[in-house]
């Protein structure tokens, strides 16, 4: 699913909002989540799972084309960690 696909399901299951107004706030939250893991902040949400970021320690690495070695600077990347009931659900085990 895309960001647009979502954002026309909440739109139609929500009659009473405006498409630019749901749009709005999907890019809001998006936004928010962005931010917080930009502070180095973990966001839980209850149920789906967490996104928090990991440091990613320098490194030596190898160019797959050429076999190099090459230098890899420090990075920090985004993780998600799935939540019980999403877990369940994928597994077929209903909460």
């Amino acid at each position: 699913m895309i960001r647009s696909e979502l954002i026309q399901i909440l739109a139609e299951e929500n009659p009473h909002l405006y498409q630019r107004d749901v749009e709005r706030i999907v890019n809001t939250v998006f936004e928010e989540i962005i931010g917080a893991m930009a502070r180095g902040d973990r966001v839980e949400l209850r149920g789906f799972g967490a996104f928090s970021v990991k440091k990613r320690d320098a490194r030596t690495g190898r160019n797959p084309r050429t076999g190099e070695a090459v230098d890899v600077e420090e990075k920090h990347v985004p993780f998600f960690k799935t939540g019980k009931l999403l877990r369940d659900r994928l597994n077929g085990l209903e909460s």
